[in-house]
């Protein structure tokens, strides 16, 4: 069900804060560490639908203990990000394709999906209004969180809740690799799995985050930066690294072959993942996705027809994958080194987000 018509109320902060302490946090703003001065939310009710949407101050939020989010983990999120463009105007990279993959993750968790035109007026207004906020220069952007919660009171219920809170925060973010794009060694998990065929591997939930933690502690202890996901029936077959997804170059130079394992319901169906698919093919490169196993990686590395590995997600946009370790043995993705493939890939899709490369897709959605 849903509001047609449904209008934001606009309730801006009594108290910014001031130019010299924005500034002082767009200096070196990391990532996740500040919050821009407004929030946005919309409430849903059954029987009455989308309502209430608001901009306001950003606060703490005031939860009864028995809010049914806290025990039964109805939660999703979206992560997308608004850069400012050459000419001083601001942009988010797909946000109706995030707005799509949201409605995915709520109708799997048995939540109401937000229709596509109302997730990205929430954005819009968020930004809009706090677009001070958007750092210029080099790799930098705002970040996006739409989230949402099951906010029904209770305990003891066997079916989904019957109220939920939708809200938008925003964080300025800095370049995600400040020291510049260095290669991570990775970690097979054999013991662990992020997600099963049915499960919710492919819904952008908070549970799928928390069950990781684990195995990327694991990761930490056998000496590597990232874990890398392995299928829940045979553990043979590549999924995800982390929270992103995996990019295997095969070949080298104008006839190299970019692969990234094919979407089996147990992978997220990341944005950027399918942006580099499409700019690889502008670029000239035969792209595929199918299913590699720890065997043909291995091999691969072993006689150069593998010569680049790559993660990719909207936080990090690209990661060399440099070394992997497993339980079976050890080996280098060739020198161990960034990969000329996987730079260009990267600088082409920032230059994109940043307006300094022509948008050929209609992928820059601009706010005012």
């Amino acid at each position: 069900m849903t509001t047609p018509g449904l209008t934001f109320d606009l309730k801006p902060s009594a108290q910014p804060l001031t130019p010299a302490e924005r500034e002082a946090a767009l200096a070196d703003p990391g990532f996740g560490r500040y919050f821009t001065d407004h929030m946005v939310t919309i409430r849903w009710t059954e029987g009455r639908g989308w309502h209430d949407a608001q901009l306001e101050p950003y606060a703490p939020l005031q939860m009864d203990p028995a809010t049914m989010a806290l025990h039964y983990g109805q939660e999703i999120f979206e992560g997308l990000k608004a850069y400012r463009q050459p000419d001083g105007s601001v942009a988010t990279f797909r946000p109706e394709t995030n707005a799509e993959r949201f409605q995915r993750s709520a109708k799997r968790l048995g939540m109401p999906e937000l229709p596509t035109e109302l997730f990205v007026e929430a954005i819009d207004v968020l930004v809009a209004q706090d677009r001070d906020w958007v750092p210029a220069g080099g790799e930098q952007s705002l970040y996006l969180r739409p989230f949402m919660i099951a906010t029904e009171v209770g305990l003891g219920i066997n079916r989904p809740a019957n109220e939920y809170l939708f809200m938008v925060i925003a964080s300025p973010a800095g370049a995600y690799f400040p020291r510049g794009v260095k290669p991570v060694s990775v970690w097979l998990s054999q013991e662990y799995v992020r997600a099963a065929p049915g499960g919710t591997g492919e819904a952008k939930c908070a549970g799928n985050y928390a069950a990781s933690f684990l195995a990327q502690a694991e990761a930490v202890r056998q000496g590597c930066d990232q874990v890398v996901w392995l299928d829940a029936v045979e553990r043979r077959w590549i999924e995800e690294m982390g929270g992103m997804n995996l990019y295997f170059v095969q070949g080298t130079g104008a006839d190299a072959r970019i692969v990234t394992p094919a979407l089996t319901g147990t992978l997220l169906p990341g944005v950027t993942r399918d942006s580099l698919l499409r700019i690889a093919a502008d670029l000239g490169y035969a792209t595929g996705e199918t299913r590699i196993s720890t065997d043909d990686w291995r091999a691969g590395c072993a006689d150069g027809t593998i010569s680049e590995v790559f993660a990719c997600g909207t936080a990090a946009v690209i990661t060399p994958v440099g070394s992997v370790k497993s339980a079976e043995g050890d080996w280098t993705v060739a020198d161990g080194e960034s990969g000329e493939i996987t730079m260009r890939l990267r600088q082409t899709l920032v230059g994109i987000q940043t307006g300094r490369i022509e948008d050929r897709h209609g992928w820059l959605h601009h706010i005012g």
